[in-house]
């Protein structure tokens, strides 16, 4: 991926970094810090740009947090789902395999 370089102008300061990620998603990423920014800005009535900007990266990390979280209880729950379709899978099949062994022990004795 080529790299490219995304300017950063935000709480009054102003640099670039490069990165070997797509431009689109750089500016994605980009709104996003400036989104949470605002929202750190609104919520604490705080005009220091360090400590919105700390404020900011202490919300995000708690986002990504509950996120983790939630992805790991949608993990749990998809398992528990297929641990409960393969019961019942294994389930049917030995009923089928039951009922087959009836109809051989039941073609058996008529034949005899």
């Amino acid at each position: 991926m080529a790299v490219n370089d995304l300017r950063l102008e935000i709480l009054g300061t102003s640099f670039s970094i490069t990165a070997d990620e797509d431009p689109a998603y750089l500016e994605e990423i980009l709104n996003q810090y400036r989104d949470a920014v605002e929202n750190a800005q609104n919520i604490s009535g705080m005009k220091d740009p360090l400590k919105i900007a700390i404020l900011s990266g202490f919300l995000l990390c708690d986002e990504i947090s509950k996120m983790r979280i939630q992805a790991g209880e949608e993990r749990e729950q998809a398992e528990a789902r297929r641990e409960g379709e393969d019961r019942e899978l294994e389930r049917r099949t030995l009923n089928l395999i039951a009922r087959l062994d009836q109809a051989f022990k039941d073609k058996g004795s008529t034949d005899g």
